[in-house]
């Protein structure tokens, strides 16, 4: 999938559905109007979708494909510290430049979110997860990255058509992302129901 597909679907949006515009967005302005849309809250509730976490202060927190920081900017003024991971570069750039001081981005690799060994306690993933290739890899790196007690937070949209978001070709069923966790050592601890076209699952080891 092209950078563009990536960051359209993690906001929610289709091609089609990119808001006041005619053409794809081709540079850093152009994707940060289409993740932080304001059309996104409505859906996405976002104060609702940090206040469910119940963060600590002492937290520390990694957003996993975080693109311009909707929910890194956020979880900063309730955690200790917050990685904002990504791939790209130029979106990362973004993130720092406002980044208040507790917020620290860090440029991963596909395959790597290149987190320091036991260094957070929620790592967490808002419509990025079906985008990783080979998630059991993915998923032991994570268990390295967790503090003692550490969880997993995933977003991921409903496997039907819904009228934001990827195709249902795109997403993974919630019921083998269960399975996928499950045999990667974690047990689902918590299902959040509020979203409209996501669901919402905290997972901690076994």
């Amino acid at each position: 999938m092209t950078r563009l597909l990536f960051l359209l679907a993690s906001a929610g949006l289709a091609i089609g559905q990119v808001p006041h515009q005619q053409h794809p967005p081709h540079s850093a302005d152009e994707y940060k109007h289409v993740l932080d849309h304001s059309t996104r809250d409505e859906w996405q509730k976002p104060h609702e979708s940090v206040t469910a976490l119940k963060l600590r202060p002492d937290e520390a927190v990694a957003d996993i494909g975080s693109g311009t920081g909707y929910f890194s900017k956020r979880f900063a003024k309730h955690a200790a510290k917050v990685y904002a991971v990504d791939v790209d570069a130029k979106l990362l750039a973004g993130i720092a430049k406002d980044a208040p001081p507790n917020l620290t981005t860090i440029l991963a690799a596909p395959d790597d979110p290149k987190l320091p060994a036991q260094s957070v306690d929620t790592i967490f993933f808002c419509n990025v997860l079906h985008h990783i290739d080979n998630r059991p890899a993915y998923y032991e790196k994570l268990t390295k990255a967790l503090k003692p007690g550490g969880r997993i937070v995933v977003m991921e949209f409903h496997h039907r058509t819904l009228p934001v978001g990827p195709p249902p070709s795109m997403k993974i069923k919630e019921e083998d992302l269960v399975k996928e966790l499950d045999q990667a050592g974690f047990k689902l601890d918590t299902r959040h129901d509020f979203l409209p076209h996501q669901y919402y699952l905290e997972f901690r080891r076994k």
